[in-house]
């Protein structure tokens, strides 16, 4: 519920945006999870080999490898050297998200987002209570008693586990425990904790939280002034912790949100009827870069010519 406005979350995005506008990222999202789920799953359903392995280990086009950091330390404590291309694969890894946020993995390619998504989808829409909310660093504890039971071992121990590698494998052998696995975790979040699993428990998440600390790529709460509190962003930001600093920050304060908890989702700029977020760069500190476009598009909605009585207020 909008704290302004008493419209449900996104309404006065959707009223002036459109419906498509107003879940822009979150469509892309869903199309970027989709088409890298997709890239592994044609070789064994179709015998179409673009990329052969799992998000834990990968080779595309028989040329390209990539490796999960967290997997290639899991493998080195374990005493399993790994190989020259596995090394060249965490090390693409590691750039590639050090530049694009280390949780822009969690928002645009893990195959469990989804269903966490739903869960607090339903959570939100059923009324129920928060729940046990986890220390935010119990992920970076979980992970450390990963790389510490692998030494132990002498497994990649939280492959045993791990539900985005144990659905991988369901959908091309067989859902049965994977099924219930991710069952597991859709009703974790549900009744249990909300968003407890992403943003508190997943150590895979917290070792690509570390990678992406110096990100270039961010989002801006750059039309910061423009801001009606309506509180949409919080509703639906998975880590809504990140907003404050950049959206409430004092003058000369920066609008980045530079936390690498932050997952990159783009939600917070979907939701937003007023334009206040988008994406740039770290380097960009800029202020009120958008507001003449707010504005324009607060007015625009406001015309009599399109029909609308909404109303909202720019501080």
């Amino acid at each position: 519920m909008s704290a302004r406005t008493h419209l449900p979350v996104g309404q006065e995005a959707i009223a002036i945006k459109g419906w498509i506008g107003a879940h822009r990222f979150l469509l892309l999202r869903r199309a970027s999870q989709l088409f890298f789920l997709a890239l592994f799953l044609v070789g064994p359903w179709f015998g179409i080999w673009i990329v052969e392995g799992t998000l834990a280990g990968s080779r595309t086009l028989d040329i390209l490898p990539l490796t999960d950091p967290f997997v290639l330390v899991q493998s080195m404590v374990a005493g399993h050297w790994p190989a020259l291309t596995a090394l060249i694969g965490a090390a693409i890894v590691v750039v590639a998200y050090a530049v694009l946020g280390g949780r822009t993995y969690c928002s645009w390619v893990c195959p469990i987002n989804p269903v966490t998504d739903a869960a607090h989808w339903l959570h939100v829409k059923l009324g129920l209570p928060k729940g046990w909310q986890p220390k935010r660093n119990t992920r970076l504890w979980i992970a450390l008693a990963a790389i510490l039971a692998s030494a132990l071992t002498g497994t990649i121990a939280w492959e045993l586990i791990n539900p985005i590698t144990i659905l991988h494998r369901g959908l091309i052998f067989g859902l049965g425990f994977s099924l219930a696995l991710i069952g597991l975790i859709f009703l974790f979040d549900l009744l249990l904790s909300r968003q407890g699993w992403c943003g508190h428990v997943c150590p895979v998440g917290a070792i690509y939280g570390l990678i992406g600390t110096k990100s270039v790529v961010r989002i801006s709460a750059a039309n910061r002034t423009a801001c009606d509190d309506c509180m949409d962003c919080y509703a639906v930001c998975p880590e809504n912790q990140v907003i404050s600093p950049a959206l409430k920050g004092k003058d000369g304060t920066s609008p980045l949100i530079l936390s690498p908890d932050c997952t990159n989702c783009g939600r917070c700029i979907d939701v937003c009827a007023q334009d206040v977020f988008h994406f740039t760069h770290r380097f960009d500190n800029r202020i009120g870069a958008l507001a003449d476009l707010s504005s324009a598009a607060t007015i625009g909605a406001a015309s009599p010519d399109n029909g609308s009585t909404h109303h909202a207020e720019i501080n």
